[in-house]
């Protein structure tokens, strides 16, 4: 019988993406390492608009390249073990990632790292991205992740290096962003955090 209401999951049961395909409850979950972690309540203003802005500035760039950008909810599932559903175990939903290699896109979103994740803060996910999600993008390979605070109109970028992530630049409205997964292309902060 399937799941439709959050309530009826056993949040000490561990669950697989093909469990997720069929639960049938309107709130956004995603699945860390098997845990079910529900996400924030819908982003406020200035995220969004972040958001939007991001996505604008690097679509307009990459648009001819063969790199695709994504933006939430889009589920990007982190390959540990195997490529089927009842194996999948990690299902995430960034709020911007690009992917350049073809074979990894298909109807359900992401299957791999993608090339360069992107969360934008949110008064209540801070230690989900900034903790959690760094360890498990770290994990997976993900080769450039922006953590961007929409209050403090500040992007920190982490670069992966030896499987290690290291802070690559702590950059302000004031300047512009380099972004390494397409050389040669960098942003202006300040149109990042226009609203």
């Amino acid at each position: 019988m399937p799941i439709t209401r959050f309530e009826e999951l056993d949040l000490s049961k561990s669950y697989t993406y093909a469990d997720y395909l069929a639960w049938q409850f309107s709130e956004m979950v995603e699945l860390i390492k098997g845990k079910v972690v529900k996400m924030s309540p819908a982003p406020g203003s200035q995220h969004q608009m972040v958001s939007s802005n991001l996505h604008g500035i690097i679509w307009n760039q990459i648009k001819k390249s063969p790199c695709k950008l994504f933006a939430a909810p889009s589920d990007v599932r982190l390959i540990r073990k195997g490529f089927n559903d009842e194996q999948i175990t990690t299902v995430v939903q960034p709020d911007l990632f690009m992917v350049c290699d073809a074979s990894k896109i298909d109807e359900k979103g992401c299957l791999g790292s993608p090339d360069f994740i992107i969360e934008i803060l949110s008064p209540n996910s801070g230690n989900q991205d900034l903790k959690v999600k760094y360890a498990l993008y770290e994990e997976a390979g993900v080769g450039e992740y922006w953590v961007v605070f929409p209050a403090e109109r500040v992007i920190e970028i982490f670069l992966l290096e030896n499987g290690k992530y290291h802070l690559a630049g702590h950059y302000t409205e004031d300047g512009d962003i380099p972004i390494q997964s397409v050389p040669g292309f960098s942003i202006k902060g300040l149109e990042v955090f226009e609203w």
